[in-house]
Formats: C-alpha cells, sequence, structure tokens
C-alpha cells in the first residue's frame, strides 16, 4: 500500500475499507475536533457503512484519487464515520442535508465549521462535481468567512427547529385513529406486486406487522390480502436469496425483482419476525420455509463463535454488485444437466428473470402444482429435485469469492435477531431457537452490559466500545422481554425492567415525555436529537412506549403506564397521515384500544402448554409462565404442587384455572366475543 491514515487503528470496517486511501481520513473523536480548532479548517464529515454501494463508488472515483485527496487535505480535516457505528452523528448531520435539499442518503458528505456546526452537504458525487465543491467550499471559508458563519448559523437553526414540538395533552387514544390511518394508507397499497406503488420497495417488516395485527383484530380481509400478497412476493422474488435465505435490502423495481444486493442483519431479524407471525396466523408452509431458510443463512452467515450477529454482507463482491448471487444459463445447464429444464421454469431462467450481462436472478412464479402439471411430476418429486440443484449450486457458489462481511456486532441489531429466534421459537416450536435466543441474551449480558447498569453499543475483537444509545435500550428491553415470555426465566424480565429504569434516567425528557436518542452521560453534538418516525427499523421512541406499557402490565406500574399513554398522542395526527412512517406507533395504539390478555402458566410443564398456545394466534395477548411459585403480580397465589394450569386474564381478571388448553382457548373467545 502507498499509503496508510490514522484509521488503520480503528475497528469499524466501513473505517478500514479507507484505511489506504491518500486523504488523511481521521476518525471522530476530540482530538480530531480539536486540530480543526487548532488548524481553523472546515471539518468534511463522510459518513457511510461497509454494505453501502454508492459509497465504494465515491471511495474508487474520488478518495481513492490522488488530485482529489491533495485538494481535501490541503483545506479540509477529514472525518469518516461508520454510521452504524455512531447513528447519533449521522441523525445531525443528515437532518442538515436533508434541510438543504430536501433529500438523504449514504455516502453523506456534510461540511462543518471547526465547532460543528454544518454549511453545506449533500451524499454521492463524482468526481468533478466534487472538486468544483472542495474548491467552492474553501475558497469561501478563505475569503468570506462571514458568509459561511451565515449558513452554518442558518442550518443550525433549522436543525435545532426540527426538534421542536408541541406537547399535545390528554389526546384521545381511540381504533378511529387507526381507521382512518388505515383508510388513506391502503390507497397507497400496490395489490399487483404487493408493497407500495413505488419503486425502489423496501421491506418495512413494522408496516406488514401493524397491517397483520390490525387485519387480524379488526377483521379486515382485504388487508390481510394485501399483506399475504405482500409476503409471498417477497418470499418469490429476487429479493429473496432462493438458494441460501435471507433477504437483501431492498429491491430497485416494483416487481421484488432486482435487489440492492447487500444483506443486513435488522432487515433478516425483523423479517423473521414477520414471517413467523404471518405463519402463525395464516398456516401458509411458504412462510415457515423462509423463516426456517433465513435462521440458516444466518447461523451460516452472521453468528460469531459466542452467538453475537454480525452486522452485514456487502452488495459487492470482485467489485461488481450481486457477482456472488447470480448465474448465467451456460453455468446452469452445465451443473444440473438433465435438471436444468426444470429448474429453469421453476426459478424463471428465462425472460422474467434475466437482469444483465447475460446473468439470471433465480425468483419464483409458478406455484409447484402448476410445475407439477407441467413436467407430470408429483410435487414431492419436483420438490426433492429443487432441493438437489440447490445443494449443486451452494457448494459451487460457496467456492466464489464472496461479499465482504462487515463483523462488527450492534447491540441494538443483535437485540432485533434475539427477538427473532424467540418468535420463531414460538411459531415453529424448535427449541434450538430459543437455545440460540438464551446465548445470544447472555453474549449481551456478559459483555454489553456495564457494570453501571449501563449498554455498550458495539463490540469487535473481543472489545466492548461506544455509549449505548436510545435504541439499543429499546430493542435489548423488547428482547428480554420477548426471552421471558418464551422461557419462564424472571432474570430476562428483571434485567428489560432495570434497563427501562436506567433507560429513564438517562435519556427521559420530562418536558415532552419523549426519551432523547443520546444519553445525559455523551458528549453534547450540536443538537440532541429525538427519534419518533419508524423507519427501517421502528423508532427507539416508539418501541420504549411499547416497553413501557408491557412493563406497567408485568409489575402493576402505574407511572410506566401513564408515560407510555402519553408518548403516542403526540404523532396521532402525523400517524393518520402517514401510516407508513409510524407503524410501530400504530401497533401500540392497537394494543391499547383492543381487548388485552394476560395468560398466565404455572406449573412444572410450562413450556408444552406455552408452545401448544402458541400454535393460535393470540396478537393481543401477553405470557406470564413460571414453573414454581412467584411473587410477580399476575403470578402471586397461582402455583398449585403437582398441576400445570393456565389462567385466563383480562384487566387482571381471571377467569377460573384450567389445565386444559382447549378450554383455555374457549375462555378467550368467549372474552373476545
Amino acid at each position: 500500500m502507498k499509503h496508510s491514515n490514522s484509521l488503520i487503528n480503528e475497528s469499524s470496517p466501513y473505517l478500514l475499507q479507507h484505511a489506504h486511501n491518500p486523504v488523511n481520513w481521521y476518525a471522530w473523536n476530540d482530538e480530531t475536533l480539536n486540530r480543526a480548532k487548532q488548524e481553523d479548517k472546515i471539518i468534511l464529515i463522510s459518513i457511510g457503512y461497509s454494505a453501502c454501494h454508492w459509497c465504494h463508488v465515491m471511495e474508487h472515483e474520488c478518495f481513492e484519487d490522488e488530485q482529489v485527496a491533495e485538494l481535501m487535505n490541503k483545506h479540509f480535516i477529514n472525518v469518516k464515520v461508520d454510521r452504524e457505528e455512531r447513528p447519533d452523528i449521522d441523525q445531525v448531520y443528515m437532518t442538515a442535508v436533508q434541510l438543504m435539499s430536501g433529500q438523504g442518503g449514504w455516502p453523506l458528505n456534510c461540511f462543518a465549521l471547526p465547532d460543528g456546526r454544518p454549511v453545506y452537504g449533500g451524499t454521492y458525487f463524482p468526481k468533478q462535481q466534487w472538486i468544483n465543491i472542495l474548491q467552492n467550499i474553501a475558497a469561501i471559508y478563505q475569503n468570506n468567512r462571514s458568509k459561511a458563519e451565515e449558513y452554518a448559523a442558518e442550518l443550525t437553526n433549522g436543525i435545532l427547529r426540527s426538534e421542536l414540538m408541541q406537547v399535545k395533552e390528554n389526546v384521545n387514544l381511540n381504533i378511529d385513529i387507526l381507521h382512518q390511518t388505515v383508510t388513506k394508507w391502503v390507497k397507497q397499497f400496490d395489490n399487483t406486486e404487493g408493497g407500495p406503488q413505488k419503486a425502489p420497495k423496501f421491506p418495512l417488516p413494522n408496516n406488514y406487522l401493524f397491517l397483520l395485527r390490525y387485519a387480524h383484530l379488526t377483521n379486515n380481509p382485504a388487508v390481510l390480502k394485501h399483506v399475504n400478497l405482500t409476503l409471498q412476493k417477497m418470499a418469490a422474488g429476487g429479493i429473496y436469496d432462493q438458494l441460501g435465505g435471507g433477504f437483501a435490502r431492498y429491491s430497485v423495481d416494483e416487481y421484488w425483482k432486482v435487489p440492492h444486493f447487500e444483506k443486513m442483519l435488522y432487515d433478516n431479524a425483523q423479517l423473521v419476525s414477520l414471517y413467523a407471525e404471518a405463519f402463525r396466523c395464516t398456516g401458509d408452509e411458504r412462510y415457515k420455509w423462509v423463516v426456517e431458510e433465513t435462521l440458516g443463512f444466518v447461523q451460516k452467515e452472521f453468528t460469531s463463535p459466542e452467538f453475537a450477529f454480525y452486522s452485514a454482507l456487502d452488495a459487492d463482491s470482485e467489485g461488481e454488485e450481486g457477482k456472488y448471487y447470480v448465474w448465467q444459463k451456460e453455468e446452469l445447464q452445465h451443473l444440473l444437466k438433465d435438471d436444468f429444464p426444470l429448474f429453469a421454469d421453476y426459478y424463471n431462467v428465462n425472460e422474467e428473470g434475466y437482469w444483465e450481462h447475460d446473468n439470471y436472478i433465480l425468483l419464483r412464479k409458478n406455484n409447484d402444482a402448476e410445475l407439477a402439471l407441467k413436467h407430470q411430476l408429483s410435487i414431492s418429486e419436483i420438490r426433492k429435485i429443487i432441493e438437489r440443484c440447490k445443494t449443486i449450486l451452494l457448494s459451487v457458489r460457496d467456492k466464489r469469492i464472496k461479499p465482504g462481511l462487515d463483523d462488527k456486532c450492534l447491540t441494538s441489531w443483535n437485540a432485533l435477531m434475539l427477538k427473532a429466534y424467540c418468535d420463531a421459537y414460538r411459531a415453529l416450536g424448535n427449541k434450538d431457537y430459543l437455545d440460540i435466543a438464551c446465548k445470544n441474551a447472555e453474549f449481551i449480558i456478559q459483555q454489553q452490559v456495564r457494570k453501571d447498569g449501563g449498554l455498550n453499543h458495539n463490540y469487535k475483537n473481543g472489545k466492548s466500545t461506544i455509549n449505548g444509545f436510545l435504541e439499543d435500550y429499546a430493542f435489548v428491553i423488547d428482547a428480554f422481554l420477548a426471552l421471558y415470555q418464551c422461557s419462564g426465566k424472571e432474570v430476562y424480565l428483571t434485567l428489560a425492567n432495570q434497563l427501562c429504569e436506567y433507560t429513564l434516567e438517562h435519556f427521559y425528557d420530562k418536558n415532552t415525555g419523549l426519551f432523547y436518542f443520546t444519553s445525559d452521560t455523551d458528549a453534547a453534538l450540536i443538537a440532541r436529537k429525538t427519534e419518533l418516525s419508524d423507519n427501517v427499523i421502528p423508532a427507539s421512541n416508539s418501541q420504549m412506549a411499547r416497553n413501557l406499557y408491557l412493563l406497567s402490565k408485568y409489575y402493576d406500574r402505574k407511572d410506566f403506564e401513564t408515560k407510555a399513554l402519553k408518548m403516542p398522542g403526540n404523532i396521532t395526527d402525523e400517524m393518520k397521515h402517514y401510516g407508513a412512517g409510524y407503524s410501530n406507533w400504530a401497533t401500540l395504539l392497537l394494543d391499547l384500544v383492543s381487548p388485552q390478555f394476560e395468560i398466565a402458566i404455572v406449573g412444572k410443564h410450562v413450556d408444552e402448554k406455552f408452545i401448544e398456545l402458541q400454535k393460535y394466534y393470540l396478537p393481543n395477548s401477553i405470557f406470564v409462565l413460571s414453573k414454581q411459585a412467584s411473587s410477580m403480580p399476575l403470578l402471586k397465589d397461582r402455583f398449585m404442587e403437582g398441576k400445570t394450569l393456565i389462567y385466563v386474564c383480562k384487566n387482571k381478571a381471571c377467569q377460573l384455572p384450567t389445565a386444559d388448553v382447549d378450554e383455555a382457548l374457549g375462555q378467550l373467545n368467549e372474552e373476545n366475543a
């Protein structure tokens, strides 16, 4: 290598990708920020992540270029930020770029004064445009500093104004809010291909989790039909890895055909949860296969020796996007021989699956019954042949150069996958899934929970680093609550409660009743953000509201319930106009306005009774499990030696206990009537 910069000492795979650029990159830290002040230079804050395709493109075009690097090094303090390690920095400067341009994305490139206030920014820039921008910004700062100060003041005020909100008191939370939300939302449904009427298409699992529950609890067959269509189309499309399992981040077209090939842990975690719940609701075997195959992919590619989960697989390999995943027809004919005609029909190695440069993306169109008729085979024979073909192709694919692995382990994303394993266990009853969930929980407890009760955000090379953000607490609490409901081990419930108390102490804003994204122990940025809208991951505030509500049930905490009920009132107007951006909030509201059941199972055979009950879709129920006597409010005085009893409760009033699952279900149906 001709050059190494200070990023060579970092652990982030994204920062290490830039460690040999001729640009003198620095990591974001106090030393770097002080250097900008001492040298009186503009800071260039360049933000991306390891699996980002256009980040790679800009690196090759600009940051590896000696001419560009000379300009950057002369006039700027150049700071590289991994947005996944530092979402707090990303939020601030993304807001600045969105205020300037009306849009955002990655790579994110923002120029700021030495004190961190932004003056200009954008996303991807080709080389000549980037050179022009570098020259113009440098000239303004050298020759017209008052103009740069003016830009910075205006932008910073805009960022601060974006955080102001008028707190709404005593909002009437009712089912009509959700009806209004869905009535407007359905107009955006693509009822031919599933998902929204636009491209690109992102899976957005929290959207469909809400719509699934809403359809079930309000008996809305049209919405349920759309959810099923979307899930089936995604699972049949190129966005899903038909050979190895797992989902790519999004589809560039409206057909779920051509993926942006990167695979992210957070997408696959949430999609496992979604398909597991959809299987419990519908019994569709395709959903079961998606759960099993995706978790197979996670175990093979994303699971560390200590049962932590890695972050991402790149879209590119050998400098080409998707090269690892696509196939040419001649290669398939050579490998599969007599099985090729059936395989080509099954996975559309034809004009449907053709992508570019003689490459094909594997996807499904016809169902097994249609293919059985065409090829005069039984469905079981077809599936046997396809499995044989998949085994051959996977062994060949495994020998290809793999996309780069981002092997940092983020606490928030690990918690999403922990929750996914719990949901898969509930849906499929596979105890291996519960075992893996417990092992990942142990990793979080041993490595990411600090002695002061707080969480760290990042884990890499045996080191736990970066003070946790609200998303870490929100998703770990949620995951531990899910694991408690599956295992009956009170330690997870206790930890969830303790983490919630810590979050209230260090993140809670008493003025708004909401939570800041960063702890009060963190060094201040130019703004302290509050994350409200649900995106590819639910907003940390919507998840904290759900956590508070659930913990209020377990511990009979009226203060938690009051806080939980106050939070969604602030976004009900936005929800009604844009349900897709507030769907996790909508799930909470659905819980608040639907009949809610507490199902306590107490006794030696808790696990068996629990799994029996999971065969029935009960989205408006929380479970309380114990094999022994407990002082918890929902379990107190309910243990009877030698018996395993089920208590069906509503608003803390319980029916007579029963040892029979069918009788318990009958009680639930009576209460729901």
